[in-house]
């Protein structure tokens, strides 16, 4: 199946909008697509303001103080590296104690805390994730 892409279409092309006679004249508003060393990622550049145009000049509002900051919700789970006990009975670890590694601070994760353990499973991992309510603070 063939791909279609532009640099393998021409090497070199310019887009004038305003050409007049047969000679190709730079203007300020002219498309360049030059190849690159990779044609896969390949780099388009468009300029398209006009020669009589001046820049606006940049807003000089000035950022607001009195703008409130929202305090930190408090941290959810145990801290990183206390003990907990495994309450998932399909767990390796079950009722086995771990120390937490990282807790996932966003409200969606389905299982936030990440635990250790000094004993390997059949599978020779030492870490699992679980979900809040399936672990216990020692």
């Amino acid at each position: 199946m063939a791909s279609c892409s532009m640099a393998s279409a021409a090497s070199r092309f310019m887009v004038t909008p305003n050409v007049t006679s047969n000679t190709i004249t730079l203007k300020s508003n002219m498309v360049v697509m030059l190849p690159s060393q990779n044609t896969r990622a390949s780099r388009l550049v468009v300029r398209a303001a006009a020669e009589d145009e001046v820049a606006p000049p940049a807003a000089t509002a000035e950022p607001t103080t009195t703008t409130e900051e929202k305090p930190k919700p408090p941290p959810i789970g145990p801290k990183r590296g206390s003990k907990v006990r495994i309450l998932r009975k399909e767990s390796y670890w079950f009722k086995g104690v771990g120390s937490v590694v990282t807790v996932d601070q966003d409200p969606k994760t389905r299982y936030p805390v990440v635990v250790r353990f000094n004993k390997v499973n059949y599978a020779n991992i030492s870490t699992n994730n679980y979900a809040l309510d399936e672990i216990q603070e020692c």
